[in-house]
């Protein structure tokens, strides 16, 4: 198995072989115990939408503290989970009444899946057990969210003992399929599920899962226009639910509280985490839709998932801070409407570049994609480590970036992922947009 591909490192790039030691945070910046200041561009994962250190978040956490960390989910309810509830069904819709609270995304997945088959079990389908997902994808670590990924460098050690799914070609505006027009990718990939779908069988398969924007396996890749309504309207025709894996690029991170809502499309199963407690707490969630409900509430009483700290009362506390400093200071308006100055911004910076081939995202979540020529598109060699590199004249010149690797077909590809805090300042975008430029010209300069 390669570790080439930068975002399988454990250590960050640039950490070299030891890692620096972390000693605080406030704002959009981090502190190591040498003095050293970085200003993290990425969010960590895009985890940090309120940046680090928050007192009123800070606050909530040790205000509950002070009361009891965590009152057991199935032995209690508590104002803090319950209070959690009602922000994400008034953000997230009224179809979405109904969750499953978890420690993050990759349970929150993994939760996703086995509300789906419980479902198909609770209407008399149980044969339907097969999942489609698409290429270069990432869903999660755990193993049912592992066999949905197409991540070479993360399954290999772990093939044979992952449960079979189909996997369709990633759906990229960027690089569409030979003889395929941007205008028509849209059809083309909605096409291409409902030929696996009636390939398997329609009543074997369970559930197509997608990210709306693809983050970390593809270096934020928003879907086409009118992809999510045509997949919506696939699934309908022949039973089979949508899951969107929203734990990268929802929770507000691309302008609309669910992603899918920029596509006016609802899922039947909507993952997130990361941007819903901040990284205050490890904190995720699973939403279904209240007809899921409805079903498998008649047949099981309730969804058949969850763990110990299932509704962890302290992780809901932070979660109803952060997401009540979100509404209230009306943060998704701000990243909807700077996100574009951003990376119109970040265009204009990186426009000399003869490697930036792409610049793309939505709101607070902006991809860059790196190309040995940008008019052929033509990748990187792997062996040249383009992302890593960047990462790490990043690193020295202070500032934390999210590179991957391997984004075009698990092995070539560099990209990089901006992921911002929501309440970032003008002059701290600006400072990202400008220190990004130099990382990148730094790194290639040798090249």
């Amino acid at each position: 198995m390669s570790r080439r591909d930068p975002s399988w490192d454990p250590a960050p790039p640039g950490a070299g072989a030891g890692l620096p030691r972390v000693a605080w945070g406030r704002g959009c910046y981090v502190h190591d115990t040498a003095g050293r200041r970085y200003l993290d561009a990425s969010g960590g994962p895009a985890v940090f939408c309120l940046g680090h250190g928050h007192e009123e978040v800070n606050a909530a956490i040790c205000q509950q503290l002070e009361r009891i960390a965590h009152g057991y989910r199935y032995t209690f309810t508590s104002d803090p989970l319950e209070q959690l509830e009602a922000l994400i069904t008034a953000s997230a819709g009224p179809e979405f009444s109904s969750m499953v609270f978890v420690s993050g995304g990759s349970e929150a997945v993994e939760s996703a899946l086995k509300i789906a088959l419980q479902f198909h079990s609770a209407r008399g389908e149980p044969g339907r057990r097969r999942f489609i997902a698409r290429r270069r994808s990432w869903h999660g670590n755990t193993l049912g969210a592992l066999a949905v990924s197409d991540f070479s460098a993360r399954r290999e050690p772990f093939e044979g003992a992952l449960v079979e799914a189909s996997f369709l070609p990633s759906v990229n505006a960027y690089r569409p399929p030979a003889g395929i027009a941007v205008a028509d990718l849209a059809v083309h990939a909605a096409a291409e599920l409902e030929a696996e779908i009636l390939r398997v069988g329609p009543e074997r398969v369970a559930a197509f899962i997608f990210e709306p924007v693809v983050g970390a396996a593809g270096g934020v890749i928003p879907a086409p226009s009118g992809y999510a309504r045509l997949v919506r309207e696939v699934c309908d025709r022949h039973g089979v639910l949508m899951i969107a894996d929203e734990v990268m690029c929802g929770s507000g991170r691309c302008g609309t509280w669910r992603a899918l809502e920029h596509d006016g499309v609802v899922p039947d199963i909507c993952a997130v985490a990361k941007g819903l407690g901040g990284g205050y707490v490890p904190l995720g969630a699973t939403l279904y839709h209240r007809r899921i409900a409805a079903v498998i509430d008649e047949v099981d009483g309730g969804a058949l998932t969850g763990h110990t700290f299932t509704g962890h009362t302290l992780a809901c506390a932070a979660g109803v801070a952060v997401q009540t400093i979100v509404t209230r200071d009306r943060l998704l308006e701000r990243v909807a409407r700077d996100g574009e100055k951003f990376r119109a911004a970040l265009s204009a910076e990186l426009a000399d570049i003869y490697a930036v081939g792409d610049v793309r995202g939505r709101g607070f979540f902006v991809g860059i994609e790196l190309v040995r020529d940008a008019k052929t598109r033509e990748p990187f060699d792997a062996d040249q480590q383009v992302s890593a590199r960047i990462g790490k004249a990043a690193t020295a010149l202070g500032l934390m970036l999210y590179p991957i690797g391997g984004n075009v077909d698990g092995v070539r590809g560099d990209a990089l992922i901006l992921a911002p805090a929501f309440n970032a300042p003008p002059d701290v975008l600006d400072e990202i947009v400008a220190l990004t430029g130099r990382a990148i010209r730094a790194a290639l300069r040798p090249l």
